[in-house]
């Protein structure tokens, strides 16, 4: 074997020695960044079931498959390259762009609050409001573009908090990082979707079966499928406010009066030193309440700006399309 063949296998070896570092750390970086956006991944996961209810089993997880394609839609060719482009142009809009997406998740919180306290007036606003879809033709694809509505939204979160939490890099790395959380959190969450919605499936198929301990366990998946779905829905709203209250506070704590970041740190220190030993605990309680007031006022004050102004503003952008 001649030096110059021997030279270029070791060059190659070198060089895949060194893609392999580099996946290995773009594997890390997304493990770490992904873990930041915990808070929003586990809202969209309780969220998503509550658009699948009602359908025929036969249809479940059809929707799912739907819902999970137009989130990976979102994330991977509207989101992923505006985070780059804003991230490198113009990092100042970021934190505005988010506080618009928490007043959002407020909003759709709130909403839903007032659909169970006061149903009636809940469908008077969703009057106003028409269709999400531009040409829904049924009730289902309706419900699709509801939920890829909302999952925009927290995607949205999602990569801007990965963002964020990616260090210093190349533009390639920092892409390929939020393709790999991306498509991480889009499989993670959407399959627990499909298995929350098709439990009630298997716990029949298990309650025919043949031993005793199968039929009892397949019984109670059954007899408690409703409970854990009214449950996730609770979970799902809360979140929602939550997490939107908290963005939209972090952000006025960058743009707002200094005295807002002041008065949740003197609370969140009230707390901690009212009993030390649970110190982060009480701190993150104080903080999350806070970050709840402050989604319900938010979400209550888009309700009529969406139903009176952007409402009527979206009916007339859908009459031009149609027309």
């Amino acid at each position: 074997m001649s030096v110059g063949l021997i030279g270029l296998l070791d060059d190659i070896a070198g060089i895949a020695k060194v893609a392999a570092a580099s996946l290995d750390d773009v594997a890390g970086q997304a493990a770490k960044a992904g873990a930041k956006a915990a808070g929003v991944v586990i809202d969209d996961t309780a969220v998503t079931p509550g658009y699948v209810i009602g359908f025929q089993p036969s249809r479940e997880l059809p929707i799912v498959g739907k819902i999970a394609a137009g989130s990976l839609r979102n994330k991977l060719l509207f989101l992923l390259p505006a985070a780059l482009l804003l991230s490198y142009f113009l990092p100042g809009a970021i934190t505005p762009l988010l506080m618009l997406g928490g007043a959002y998740l407020c909003y759709e919180g709130v909403e839903k609050v007032l659909e169970a306290v006061m149903p009636h007036s809940a469908k008077q606003h969703e009057a106003q409001l028409g269709t999400v879809a531009l040409n829904a033709k049924s009730v289902e694809d309706e419900k699709v573009a509801s939920a890829i509505k909302t999952d925009f939204i927290l995607s949205a979160e999602i990569m801007a908090i990965t963002l964020a939490a990616l260090p210093a890099g190349s533009l390639w790395k920092q892409a390929l990082v939020l393709a790999v959380v991306a498509v991480g959190i889009t499989v993670a969450v959407y399959g627990v979707v499909a298995l929350i919605v098709k439990a009630d499936d298997v716990g029949l198929a298990l309650a025919r079966g043949t031993t005793r301990v199968g039929r009892a366990v397949g019984r109670g998946i059954v007899r408690g499928m409703p409970a854990l779905l009214k449950v996730l829905s609770a979970v799902g709203t809360a979140a929602m406010i939550w997490v939107g209250g908290g963005i939209v506070l972090h952000g006025l704590e960058e743009f707002g009066p200094a005295a807002i970041q002041h008065a949740v740190h003197a609370a969140e220190e009230a707390a901690a030193r009212a009993f030390p030993p649970t110190a982060g605990l009480l701190s993150w309680i104080v903080e999350a309440a806070i970050s709840g007031v402050v989604g319900i006022v938010v979400g209550a004050a888009t309700i009529p700006l969406v139903g009176f102004v952007l409402a009527p503003a979206w009916a007339t952008a859908k009459g031009f399309r149609k027309g």
